[in-house]
């Protein structure tokens, strides 16, 4: 069921499935590429599609785990910036790097499961957040970067 099929549904319900849609979409990007594809820079940055899901777990954690469920970057095992944040390990792998996202996406559900909208988060270092400021700005940057996923692996699968 696609975010347009929910008939009339609240604000709350109408975020969630947006952001759970681009959150597919991220990691439907991935699908049927090798790892060496998933891995391959075909632009100046250091930009992989497999680094931009890497960035897109990154960045739910920064938004729910640490604004919302107010847990320091450090404290979580998170890099401090975004930069760092697309950079791949050797041992990351398509597998490994997906089940950290899905692992990032169910505890963001978890965090946020009995929240209103405008429930002020002061987790975040740039100051206080409502929840419905986080699910917007996650969702602008899942949809930025599915975009850019998408283009990448059109370059791949063009090869």
């Amino acid at each position: 069921m696609g975010s347009f099929d929910v008939p009339l549904a609240d604000e709350r319900t109408q975020l969630a499935a947006f952001v759970e849609e681009y959150r597919g979409a991220v990691e439907a990007t991935l699908d049927g590429l090798t790892e060496e594809q998933a891995r391959r820079r075909l632009v100046s940055s250091s930009t992989t599609v497999l680094g931009l899901l890497k960035h897109v777990t990154w960045m739910q954690r920064v938004w729910f785990e640490e604004c919302v469920g107010g847990r320091s970057r450090r404290e979580l095992g998170l890099v401090p910036n975004p930069e760092e944040s697309f950079r791949l390990a050797d041992a990351d792998t398509i597998a490994s790097v997906t089940a950290a996202h899905r692992e990032a996406c169910a505890t963001a559900r978890t965090v946020t499961a009995d929240l209103p909208l405008d429930t002020v988060m002061t987790g975040h270092r740039t100051g206080p957040r409502t929840l419905r400021w986080v699910y917007l700005q996650v969702l602008r940057e899942l949809a930025h970067h599915c975009g850019h996923a998408d283009i990448l692996r059109e370059q791949l699968l063009a090869d």
